[in-house]
């Protein structure tokens, strides 16, 4: 559906839409995944997964997860259990329709009948589109892509993240780049919540300073946009959405400076998952769309998208978004004589952390020849589902596009 995005009407058109949508979800079957916590939990996965009567596995991972050995104490036990497994480690970063379709025949061939999503939020992303795929053979990913296209009993997934960040070991997402165009579209379905997650420590602690900050940054994202959001919440996501940002705030910096802290990566993978259950319903916004589509163009990792975004779209919404970012600011204990100071010193706190790991503050290289086709995208993704605090149009964002892009010479 095209849009003209004229003010009022389109403001009031999105509300309507947003209002139809909540009361939808009231009739969908939200869940969470159950968890299995602590340290070398990975290695407690196989005799969960027999439990369940389930015995041939695929294990969707990434080449390089593979070779530093992180799936060995889970493989030694599945051998042990006697679970047959077969390894799919095809998995590229920004995983694509054709990583999908490889994944899903080495699926069908050895006639698997659950998956294990090892890895960042690309296996976790590649495992629920294969899954989607295995439960609708006769669609494509394109078809499926969208809301609510499943609607269908999958393959279950079991998610083992390895960076604390994406979330989608709790959400029901799976974003998936079209080979043939590089533009991302997200498949959303309550069919690809996992069934379980494994929330092993042991796993983050060889994460590198740089993925630290721009995962950590990525589940801050998750719960600041679902928060400042807010039309879809229940009581439990915004209570989810402020135990991350907490989490976050006093955890992210330490893990950042110190990767062997296990309190601090723990820490970080609960806010993670906190994060990324209270979004599932809660909705990103504008700083998830633009970093779609500026990932889409420029190939810039979304977690470090979303670190240099956030701030930016954060302070444009202005007022709108100034009360919920005030709530966020007294839950870390950041001082302000109102709620417009509050909310401001929390986005400064935002942008001093992202400073002290080097996060930059814009990104140059984005071409202002490219800002319309970045608004088309970014308008088709988030209006009018995106419950954000106030609808922007095209002269918004092309606005906030040039505040992320900086000045010419600026070099940081």
């Amino acid at each position: 559906m095209n849009i003209i995005y004229k003010k009022p009407a389109a403001t009031v058109f999105c509300r309507i839409s947003q209002f139809l949508i909540k009361l939808g979800m009231y009739l969908l079957p939200w869940k969470t995944p159950e968890i299995i916590r602590g340290k070398n939990a990975s290695a407690q996965l196989p005799s969960y997964i027999r439990q369940k009567g389930l015995s041939k596995v695929l294990i969707v991972t990434g080449p390089n997860v593979r070779k530093r050995g992180l799936l060995d104490p889970m493989t030694e036990e599945m051998k042990k259990a006697d679970t047959d497994f077969i390894i799919f480690d095809g998995c590229q970063p920004d995983p694509t329709d054709v990583n999908v379709t490889d994944g899903l025949k080495l699926f069908m061939e050895n006639h698997c009948d659950c998956i294990i999503a090892f890895g960042g939020g690309s296996p976790m992303d590649c495992a629920k589109a294969i899954a989607a795929m295995a439960a609708r053979p006769a669609k494509t990913i394109r078809q499926l892509q969208g809301l609510f296209r499943v609607r269908k009993k999958t393959p279950p997934v079991f998610a083992v993240p390895t960076t604390s960040g994406t979330g989608s070991e709790t959400t029901i997402a799976a974003v998936i780049t079209d080979s043939s165009t590089h533009h991302k579209a997200s498949i959303n379905d309550p069919a690809l919540m996992p069934k379980a997650a494994v929330l092993d420590p042991a796993l983050t602690i060889g994460l590198p300073p740089s993925s630290t900050a721009s995962t950590g940054f990525d589940a801050l994202c998750h719960a600041v946009e679902c928060y400042t959001n807010g039309k879809y919440n229940t009581k439990l996501e915004n209570e989810l959405a402020e135990k991350a940002v907490r989490l976050i705030y006093e955890n992210l910096y330490k893990a950042y400076t110190d990767g062997s802290d296990i309190i601090a990566r723990q820490n970080m993978q609960e806010a993670a998952f906190c994060a990324g259950r209270a979004f599932t319903r809660g909705c990103v916004g504008y700083v998830h769309a633009i970093g779609h589509a500026l990932g889409s163009l420029y190939g810039i990792p979304h977690g470090l998208a979303m670190a240099v975004i956030l701030p930016h779209v954060m302070r444009k919404f202005g007022t709108s978004a100034e009360q919920k970012l005030a709530c966020l600011a007294e839950i870390c204990g950041i001082d302000g004589k109102n709620n417009s100071e509050k909310a401001g010193n929390f986005i400064c706190w935002m942008e001093s952390v992202g400073e002290k790991m080097n996060i930059p503050r814009h990104f140059p290289q984005i071409e202002q020849k490219d800002f319309p086709l970045i608004t088309k995208w970014v308008l088709k993704e988030s209006n009018p589902v995106y419950p954000v605090p106030e609808i922007w149009g095209e002269k918004e964002l092309v606005e906030i596009l040039t505040e992320i892009k900086g000045p010419e010479t600026d070099l940081r």
